[in-house]
């Protein structure tokens, strides 16, 4: 049993992992990993025989190293056990390795995985199981988040679905603003990628923090994998050892 660690930038996803299924999921904010308490409550009294790791945060990734069971192993374009047809391989984030690992091993290709994230990531496998690209646009809070500190009289909001597409307060119209128009905005994009890739066949899966919130009103999501990077992670460290 290891140790599965995802490090987000706000948030850091861990678990326990077998060679074929990850355990309980706990989730805790980043800038919590310089409290040792935080390991104990994921490790217990549980033996491991290691970690691995997928981040994009260096910083909280040097202090995982130092608190977590060796040998610690990171995901990485040249381990992650996918065909990657992109210029430069060393940018895409390890998380997006892992979804793409993930999601080419349940579904097969062509696949597309929409991360719901503090930034929302489309990542594109072909027909032939090669990872040729993807999209980047910004995150639910971020846009929510923005509009609160730029303007005098928007306030913070908690994001909230509504059935009705007309808000009758200030929250209301910003919550369907967010929800509704994302939900335009990944539909959007699912076309244009299914258009550029020249196929009617196209696997949507949606993970991440706003996964079931956006994704399960969409019709072309066909899955909702809230542990998908996990899943990812461990399939690629089953590789190395």
């Amino acid at each position: 049993m290891k140790l599965l660690l995802d490090i987000g930038n706000t948030h850091t996803t861990a678990s326990l992992s077998s060679r074929r299924r990850v355990g309980k999921v706990l989730e805790f904010s980043t800038d919590k990993w310089s409290s040792p308490r935080t390991l104990q409550k994921i490790v217990g009294k549980h033996k491991l025989t290691g970690t691995a790791c997928c981040s994009v945060v260096p910083a909280a990734t040097k202090l995982a190293k130092a608190l977590c069971p060796a040998p610690f192993s990171t995901l990485t374009h040249a381990n992650c056990g996918v065909d990657l047809r992109y210029p430069k391989p060393a940018t895409i984030g390890p998380d997006r390795l892992a979804n793409a690992r993930a999601a080419l091993d349940e579904f097969g290709g062509p696949v597309l995985v929409v991360d719901f994230g503090t930034a929302v990531t489309f990542d594109i496998i072909d027909g032939s199981g090669a990872y040729v690209g993807g999209v980047i646009a910004p995150g639910l809070s971020a846009m929510t988040d923005y509009l609160h500190e730029k303007t005098a009289l928007l306030p913070a909001i908690r994001l909230k679905d509504h059935q009705t597409a007309i808000g009758k307060t200030t929250v209301q119209a910003m919550q369907i603003g967010a929800v509704h128009g994302y939900r335009g905005l990944v539909q959007g994009l699912i076309k244009e990628i299914r258009q550029s890739l020249g196929t009617k066949k196209l696997s949507v899966i949606a993970t991440g923090g706003c996964a079931r919130l956006i994704g399960r009103k969409i019709p072309e999501v066909n899955a909702i994998r809230p542990r998908l990077t996990l899943d990812g992670l461990r399939l690629a460290s089953n590789d190395w050892n």
